[in-house]
């Protein structure tokens, strides 16, 4: 089943983008094994480690904070591996993946109470995170915001990509959270010396590029603390987008290529649409899609959750179907 992982799906984007010029293609990380990129993340940081004999069934436990989708990842590869491995969530954490987590029997640990400093949940996942690794014998953490070898399973993405299209990639629209995606395509591009400009995708409200924080409602899209492998170099320019916007751009793609994608993926769409009017001709971008929309049921594609959140904006997707 681990043999799964990687060689997703690019696809063109025919009808949202037409007009424009621009060739765009996106990368569908959905179809990996757990739904989404973070399969490749998990891999890369476990894999070695349960081989070599360190992380040991029966004894080890492994102990990781996420939003959700790294831990579906990893809760697959200790299900296989018959490793007990207990997850830190917070109340933003989507009902669809709790349930996922459940079914693979990882142990949850739900953060409900933010942290006083920045009114966000992830400090507090991380100090919880600390206090079960201080307390559980033969405990491991990934830790995906600091651990190299999460940039690095997106070495491969990136080769996927560039094969793909024969070389040439001339932009590349990736969100960020941890940066684990983009720095590893980067990397790649710099150790083959490829022209590809990067784009990085914060949300409006994230800390990540120096912004004042603000409550968030997409998961996995920005973060409230500056991620440690942030390598700022690795992104020729930033681009802000909104919760609203990530709603608006997830409605379109359904509407107009059948895409049912995730949030952060909507945030992608949302700020290549923003980039297109100044991009050459021919040029060939290319959007990394996290995961899909599946897990989003309740919040991005319910009209009820919108119209709690947003008020009665419908009409920024319904118009704009038949453009």
């Amino acid at each position: 089943m681990l043999s799964t992982v990687g060689n997703t799906p690019l696809i063109e984007l025919e009808n949202m983008f037409s007009g424009s010029g621009v060739r765009v293609f996106a990368k569908l990380e959905r179809f990996n094994p757990g739904g989404s990129i973070k399969d490749r993340s998990a891999l890369s940081m476990l894999l070695a480690k349960i081989r070599s004999g360190e992380l040991e069934p029966g004894r080890s436990v492994v102990v990781e904070s996420s939003s959700g989708n790294l831990a579906i990842g990893i809760a697959q590869i200790c299900a296989y591996y018959g490793i007990r491995f207990i997850c830190v969530v917070d109340a933003k954490t989507t009902a669809q993946n709790l349930a996922i987590l459940r079914a693979y029997q990882a142990e949850i640990e739900m953060i409900g109470t933010r942290d006083p400093e920045t009114g966000e949940y992830l400090p507090m996942r991380l100090r919880r995170v600390r206090e079960l690794l201080e307390s559980i014998p033969h405990a491991y953490s990934p830790n995906q915001y600091a651990n190299h070898l999460n940039p690095r399973a997106h070495h491969r993405t990136m080769a996927e990509i560039v094969q793909a299209l024969d070389g040439k990639v001339d932009y590349l629209v990736c969100s960020t959270s941890t940066f684990g995606t983009l720095r590893g395509c980067a990397e790649y591009a710099r150790l083959h010396d490829l022209p590809t400009r990067f784009i990085a995708v914060d949300a409006v409200g994230s800390v990540i590029f120096g912004q004042e924080p603000a409550p968030r409602l997409i998961p996995g899209h920005g973060a409230s603390v500056v991620p440690p492998l942030l390598d700022p170099a690795a992104a020729h320019e930033v681009v802000h987008v909104s919760d609203l916007e990530c709603v608006v751009a997830c409605r379109l793609l359904v509407n107009r290529e059948g895409i049912l994608a995730g949030g952060s993926s909507g945030a992608t769409a949302a700020a290549l649409e923003r980039m297109l009017p100044r991009l050459p001709l021919g040029a060939n971008a290319v959007m990394i899609f996290a995961d899909g929309g599946d897990r989003y049921i309740d919040t991005i594609y319910s009209d009820e959750w919108v119209h709690q959140h947003f008020g009665e904006v419908s009409h920024l997707w319904k118009e704009r179907k038949s453009c």
